[in-house]
């Protein structure tokens, strides 16, 4: 079968296609024919060998770790009605950039009726994550929200999310096209924070107090930034660091000025809930109330492409391979 493998650590270039034997779907595991691919920030940088959060994989190796297809095969004990279904499959943190994965049966999500095995995709890791911080940050209705990176594969869902619970959202990125996208799904302000003065920006829109929740996904100065912005009494949702830095707050100082920070270590408590977040999400977009935004496409052959565009900060909402 057709496989993109990592042949070492470095940029998107060591992603190079190949061929491996097929998987073989053992006890409690079934064999899906994938037809998309997900990809994500972190494993860029899993790929580059900087990443602080995950361990590094052994080389050569298959990135990917969320696929969507249909199941071709079922192992000794998994019931066979799995067999013929379309399914969102988590592999973990590997494997995916393939024609074909073996995927753990409690893994599996059933894509419901009326949802694209691409739009399931987009949803089923950005989604989740962006209804678990939402739920976390406990958004109230009328209250100011600060999306940062909101033309991003989790920022769009943000905006989204926000806007359902009643919030008013300034949306954060950096361009026209993602500013303009954000705008088109509902924020009622967005900035460029290529702009010196994006947070003076961010307070004018909030009526000089700032946004109640802030969710960064960016860190490094915008972080800081988004912090110093931040309204007193209000909560600071960390998720993300695609700058490369955390952003740290200082507790005396959140002390001082009333705000809450939610800390990037929440992701950790996630991993029980992501399955129902996914399963909730996806219901939601296929009832048409959400909209997942699917940016670009690559053939398996350009997983090496994918990566270059989420690093250079043009990708759109979802980046995905079609396979």
């Amino acid at each position: 079968m057709r496989v993109v493998q990592a042949t070492r650590f470095g940029g998107p270039e060591v992603l190079v296609p190949g061929e491996a034997p097929d998987p073989v779907a053992g006890p409690g595991q079934v064999m899906v024919d994938v037809s998309v691919a997900g990809v994500t920030f972190v494993e860029t940088q899993i790929r580059r060998g900087v990443d602080k959060w995950h361990g590094r994989p052994a080389l050569p190796y298959v990135p990917g770790g969320t696929v969507a297809g249909r199941v071709s095969s079922v192992g000794e004990g998994v019931d066979p009605s799995w067999s013929g279904r379309r399914v969102i499959a988590d592999l973990g943190e590997a494997g995916g950039f393939a024609e074909r994965a073996v995927a753990v049966v409690e893994n599996l999500i059933p894509v419901p009726e009326g949802l694209g095995l691409s739009e399931a995709t987009a949803l089923h890791t950005d989604g989740s994550t962006a209804l678990g911080l939402v739920e976390g940050a406990r958004i109230l209705p009328g209250e100011w929200v600060l999306v940062e990176a909101a033309g991003g594969g989790v920022g769009t869902l943000l905006v989204q999310l926000a806007r359902a619970a009643g919030a008013r959202v300034v949306g954060a990125a950096r361009g026209a096209r993602k500013l303009d996208l954000v705008r088109d799904l509902g924020a009622d302000a967005v900035v460029d924070y290529s702009d010196p003065d994006w947070a003076e920006q961010v307070r004018e829109a909030t009526g000089g107090a700032g946004p109640d929740v802030v969710f960064d996904g960016v860190g490094g100065e915008i972080g800081r930034a988004a912090f110093e912005v931040a309204a007193d009494g209000g909560r600071f949702s960390v998720h993300g660091a695609s700058s490369g830095e955390v952003t740290m707050i200082d507790p005396a100082q959140a002390r001082r000025r009333g705000v809450e920070v939610i800390g990037i270590e929440q992701l950790f408590g996630f991993g029980p809930k992501m399955r129902g977040w996914a399963e909730q999400v996806m219901a939601e977009a296929a009832a048409g109330r959400i909209r997942p935004i699917i940016g670009q496409t690559f053939p398996l052959e350009h997983a090496s492409d994918a990566h270059a565009a989420i690093e250079s900060r043009s990708a759109l909402g979802k980046t995905l391979l079609l396979i």
